[in-house]
């Protein structure tokens, strides 16, 4: 059941990209990221009839107040890459976060890199480089690193998951899983809100589209199925089996905006999830 549950968390993350990138069109990244927040909320609410509150350790509110100005951010980051550049090439880049929580973790904790952490960085490292492989130009994957700038904004949202990642465990730990699913989804929606108002944006839709639906369905769902899944496995396991949504990233990117190279992407995507499977099982 876990498996399910994690796979269907990665595609639901992958096809909410998909109609904020399309919603991006319409409106500025700022708006879309409101839109795609808050209509989650009703479909959590939902949810949130079949579980039980649970009691909030007053260290919650501390870590959510670190937590949300991160988790902001990041999220404007990775909606801000999807829309300048190609989804398949630079939803791989995601996969750096596991990479930066073993480098922030010598830092801070002094904890050494093992092997298996060694081999994941590499087949990462590989598959980043495999995405704009060019045989006429073997150095122009690192040129792209530095000139295509939805790669350099998906790794800083890669090296904030690092930090939130950690944060988001804290939080739940003083709370519970589905709670605190529903809750800081919710509170994203709504801080949102008071960040694109505080900007003069305006937040009423030109008019009615089924894209807000889906983006708040699939964002609803991916959450909703993160949190169960990690009731019956260990983190490290689910996390492995949701970062399936690099390929689906990729796929959608071809499926529904006609992206090219979409066989060498694939191929790259599939290295750097290994790298991810490996550094957190073998780590």
């Amino acid at each position: 059941m876990w498996f399910l549950l994690s796979l269907f968390s990665g595609v639901s993350w992958s096809l909410s990209d998909v109609f904020g990138k399309k919603l991006t069109k319409s409106y500025p990244v700022l708006v879309t990221l409101t839109y795609r927040y808050i209509f989650s909320i009703p479909f959590l609410l939902i949810y949130l009839i079949f579980i039980e509150i649970p009691r909030i350790n007053p260290s919650f509110w501390l870590v959510i107040l670190i937590l949300l100005p991160l988790e902001l951010t990041a999220a404007t980051l990775y909606l801000k890459a999807i829309t300048i550049s190609p989804l398949s090439m630079v939803t791989p880049f995601v996969a750096f976060t596991p990479v930066f929580l073993l480098l922030t973790s010598y830092l801070i904790l002094g904890e050494t890199v093992s092997w298996g952490g060694a081999i994941g960085i590499v087949l990462i490292a590989a598959g980043a480089y495999m995405i704009n492989f060019s045989r006429q130009n073997y150095l122009l994957p690192f040129k792209k690193l530095f000139q295509e700038k939805g790669i350099l904004l998906m790794l800083g949202v890669a090296f904030l998951y690092s930090m939130t990642s950690n944060l988001g465990k804290m939080a739940m730990q003083y709370s519970s899983p589905s709670f605190m699913g529903i809750f800081y989804t919710s509170l994203l929606g709504f801080a949102f809100v008071l960040v694109a108002k505080g900007k003069g944006k305006k937040l009423k839709p030109k008019k009615f589209s089924i894209n807000f639906a889906w983006i708040g369905f699939f964002n609803a769902i991916m959450m909703i199925t993160h949190m169960v899944a990690i009731k019956y496995i260990q983190v490290a396991y689910m996390i492995a089996v949701k970062r399936t949504s690099l390929l689906f990233g990729v796929f959608f990117g071809y499926l529904f905006f006609h992206e090219k190279e979409i066989g060498k992407r694939m191929i790259a995507a599939i290295i750097m999830l290994a790298g991810v499977v490996t550094i957190l099982i073998f780590s």
